[in-house]
């Protein structure tokens, strides 16, 4: 979603209407729409630069149900679309932020200009590889995010030291790192060579450098880390650097009660059963394709 051109907004103040049974916050609104982050869309009201119906906002403590004329900047903001989801292969070597104060260099530079405005589901450091998703849809990137709807992720780890599979097994009630709790930790030892060891790591929790601290707690050094999946989508056979939309259709079927009430069918997208949505899909989906790969990887065919 982006905003079009339009008219000038008017001057006036407008207060939060009382009945607040319809509609969605503004700023939430907004950020569904790609104009800016949630909390990017309240400093934009806070400034004054956003109306609805021809009167400016003084305040994010309004409602909106989209048949409204939203301005931002004085241009019209266009309906949100319907939510879309990407893999990425995230290299090592970048981070997951926008530009960086230090001029280290980021995954948004690195990713196709052809991508609408998108955010990350989670983060992953800057020197962990592997599987990174990407939405246009922020309400779904923190339900994918949330502890408590236990979405798995799974890594392989290689670490340095010595380790058994009996010391891995203590994880699995939960740790406590530096003062930090950490919910269940699956870890499988999968081999050693020398005093390197790969490891399989499963999490549902996906804190700061977890997996890392969770293993320097049993004195292993991590010297690679790569997330093979989060949920049901699979890194696959997908090359690092490359993008890959998932199908509108396997996004339902592999996340459809977290796909957020109404963002379904959100926005002035064809259906997809007609020909343009048809069309207009397929081409979204070759954006970084390579052939042979797939959007859920079915697991152990890496």
């Amino acid at each position: 979603c982006a905003a079009s051109g339009g008219g000038s907004a008017g001057a006036a103040s407008l207060d939060a209407p009382a009945d607040w049974s319809e509609g969605e916050r503004i700023a939430k609104y907004l950020a569904r729409c790609g104009v800016a982050s949630r909390r990017e869309c309240e400093a934009l009201i806070a400034a004054g630069k956003v109306s609805v119906n021809a009167q400016r906002l003084t305040s994010p403590a309004f409602k909106v149900t989209g048949r409204e004329t939203i301005r931002v900047n004085r241009k019209v903001v266009r309906p949100p679309a319907p939510p879309r989801l990407w893999r990425y292969h995230k290299p090592a070597g970048l981070l997951t932020t926008t530009p960086d104060p230090e001029g280290r260099p980021t995954i948004y530079a690195a990713l196709p200009k052809s991508l609408p405005r998108t955010v990350t589901v989670g983060r992953l450091d800057f020197n962990t590889e592997g599987l990174l998703l990407l939405t246009n849809d922020g309400e779904l990137a923190r339900a994918l995010e949330l502890p408590k709807n236990e979405i798995s992720r799974k890594y392989r780890a290689r670490a340095h030291g010595k380790i058994t599979q009996v010391q891995l097994d203590t994880m699995k009630d939960g740790i406590t790192v530096a003062g930090v709790d950490y919910a269940p930790i699956e870890a499988t030892l999968e081999r050693s060579t020398g005093a390197n060891n790969w490891i399989n790591v499963t999490l549902t929790e996906g804190k700061k450098r977890e997996v890392r601290r969770a293993l320097e707690s049993l004195d292993m050094q991590v010297n690679r880390l790569i997330r093979v999946d989060y949920g049901p989508f699979s890194l696959g056979d997908l090359k690092p650097g490359a993008v890959e939309e998932v199908a509108p259709g396997t996004l339902v079927s592999a996340i459809g009660p977290l796909i957020p009430e109404g963002h379904r069918t959100a926005g002035r997208a064809k259906p997809p059963g007609s020909k343009a949505g048809a069309a207009k899909a397929r081409a979204a989906s070759r954006l970084g394709r390579r052939r042979g790969s797939s959007n859920v990887t079915p697991k152990g065919k890496r």
